[in-house]
């Protein structure tokens, strides 16, 4: 059985400042532009039953320059939508509500379209990826690699261990990394974190 390979994209503008991105899709910033590339060696010589990526430019673009073949957007590794508080930091928000935390809260309502997710959603989502990638890995063909954002691949890799989406907050990601699932003894683990070549 293959193993799940997990790349965070490339930094950008707003992972830079700390600012919540979701929908907003910022192209890379130069440097986030060589992380992408300097993943490739890590990825290379694999062969991949199935290779999907966020439809979002960032993902899209960090998948390209990492070399990986086949690449299939898929909706469902979106970034969480972090509605009304996308473009904010952390400590802005912590201004108004002291004790937010975005894994217990979650978010409020943004503009229209974007009505911001629960981690229970988040997680939804992360369970529908989990499905195909399971399905995937069934067929022994190779490793699966998703190309996505930190939070949702935090949230999904706490469901992968059979953890609830908020123990996602366990799992720093940061950009241009490369991160691998396994399994030992029949069971999920983490086999490697946060690669860098």
């Amino acid at each position: 059985m293959g193993d799940l390979l997990l790349v965070r994209h490339g930094e950008t503008e707003w992972s830079r400042s700390g600012q919540h991105t979701s929908w907003t899709d910022l192209p890379l910033t130069g440097n986030g532009e060589e992380q992408a590339k300097s993943l490739a060696p890590l990825l290379t010589g694999r062969t991949y039953a199935l290779a999907l990526a966020s439809p979002l430019g960032r993902a899209l673009r960090t998948a390209e320059l990492a070399g990986i073949p086949g690449v299939v957007p898929d909706p469902d590794l979106h970034e969480w939508d972090y509605g009304g508080y996308e473009g904010i930091t952390t400590v802005e928000i912590h201004r108004t509500r002291p004790d937010w935390d975005l894994w217990t809260d979650g978010v409020p309502p943004g503009p229209e379209g974007h009505p911001g997710e629960s981690p229970r959603q988040t997680g939804a989502r992360a369970d529908r990826v989990l499905a195909r990638v399971d399905a995937a890995l069934t067929e022994d063909a190779g490793d699966v690699i998703l190309v996505a954002h930190a939070h949702f691949l935090r949230v999904l890799t706490a469901r992968r261990l059979g953890l609830p989406p908020a123990e996602g907050r366990l799992f720093q990601l940061a950009t241009g990394t490369m991160s691998r699932l396994s399994t030992e003894h029949g069971r999920p683990v983490i086999a490697e974190w946060n690669v860098r070549p």
